[in-house]
């Protein structure tokens, strides 16, 4: 264990929120272990503002419960304690003892697996030293201590965020099929935090990457919005596809559309992520609601002129009855809650208002709450399929919108 004391580092107690260091000397009068980890302190060492802060302890669960009024238990895969403050929350974990599957492909008692590797159950507690095995990333596991404001590393973690250098701890294989998320998680921060990945870390991703099958739906989508919508999105999603992690997170990409359809489908996608990330902060727009309207746009279309050619319905019926199913099928196989369905489908309906310019409808239109997003995707649509009609509509509403 590589000790670092606070000379040596530019951690400043100033820079951790105060919720945190209460939580933190609460645990230590108490009698327990207790150590800032992760994210928190790898950002903290790289100079950025944390987005939040977790604590390690080798307090149980029901022990933190008994020391915090604002404690609540969550999750069934691991127990872990959410804090509930004001302005945060944070999370306290217990120390989880090695999974002897690391060393000799044998498992603890308390915990379980299917067939393909992927952990399902996992509380076994243990200490400190075998919690930072438990760990996915080295640059994460490390610990930071409020007693002697010094830094605990046991695996090379300073060493890899001074080399820049994303690597799993143990065998990168056996990480992957205890929770195939890791390969996200690797391709996200090697992007976000501007690191290359381990070659050993790297190798066995392409041929594991179908293990993402397995996970739940909505917590692909939750990853999905890490991935595409704080600001490198448009990179992550290069870095996806050269170890074919895209399919499994956005498979209507690969369905058959028609040849025009399949263009303007590939091209709205590169478009839209490197909007998402020029805009970031700077206008009122919900970036997965904005981010779904516009990849499964073209699928929309797709299905509109298959109702159009083959049921010689009208196009408002066919619309109707398109939406209907592209929402239903595609909440369902990316697991996209409800409300952000709804969004969509208000950011899709004013698609047809936008292009009509009704004069007595300009002031509701350019006041509605998904305008702007629906004017973004119009705009996207109008570089994709460089229509005079899409070019002329762009410069109208862009000339009234200046008067609301």
């Amino acid at each position: 264990m590589n000790h670092i004391i606070k000379k040596n580092h530019n951690i400043s107690q100033k820079k951790i929120s105060k919720n945190s260091i209460k939580v933190l000397y609460r645990l230590n009068k108490s009698g327990y272990e207790a150590y800032l980890v992760g994210g928190g302190v790898r950002d903290l060492l790289l100079g950025k503002k944390p987005k939040d802060f977790d604590i390690a302890t080798n307090a149980k669960p029901n022990e933190i419960r008994k020391l915090f009024k604002n404690c609540r238990l969550i999750g069934r895969r691991f127990i872990i304690a959410h804090l509930i403050f004001k302005s945060e929350i944070i999370e306290v974990s217990t120390f989880r003892a090695k999974n002897n599957n690391i060393e000799n492909n044998k498992l603890c008692s308390n915990s379980k697996k299917i067939n393909n590797g992927m952990l399902l159950f996992d509380n076994t507690f243990g200490k400190i030293e075998e919690d930072v095995y438990r760990r996915d990333l080295t640059i994460n596991a490390l610990y930071y201590s409020i007693k002697d404001f010094g830094i605990r590393d046991y695996v090379g973690g300073i060493k890899d965020i001074k080399l820049k250098i994303i690597r799993l701890i143990g065998d990168a294989e056996t990480r992957y099929r205890e929770d195939p998320v890791r390969m996200l998680r690797v391709i996200r921060f090697s992007v976000r935090l501007h690191m290359h990945i381990d070659k050993k870390t790297a190798e066995p991703i392409i041929k594991l990457s179908n293990l993402l099958k397995n996970i739940p739906p909505a917590r692909l989508f939750s990853e999905s919005i890490k991935l595409f919508c704080f600001g490198y999105g448009y990179l992550t999603y290069i870095r996806l596809r050269k170890y074919s992690l895209v399919y499994p997170l956005l498979p209507f990409l690969f369905h058959t559309l028609s040849k025009k359809n399949t263009i303007f489908l590939k091209n709205i996608i590169i478009k839209c992520l490197k909007k998402i990330d020029s805009i970031i902060n700077k206008k009122p727009i919900c970036y997965p609601s904005f981010l779904f309207a516009t990849l499964l746009w073209y699928p929309l279309i797709e299905k509109i002129q298959i109702l159009l050619n083959t049921k010689k319905l009208k196009y408002s019926k066919a619309y109707f009855i398109s939406v209907n199913y592209i929402l239903k099928k595609y909440s369902v196989l990316l697991g996209i809650p409800k409300n952000i369905i709804l969004i969509i489908k208000k950011i899709w309906n004013l698609q047809k208002d936008i292009e009509m310019k009704k004069k007595y409808e300009i002031k509701k239109i350019i006041q509605n709450n998904n305008f702007f997003q629906a004017l973004e995707l119009t705009t996207l649509r109008s570089k994709i399929e460089n229509k005079i009609e899409l070019k002329k509509i762009l410069f109208f509403w862009n000339k009234k919108k200046t008067f609301f």
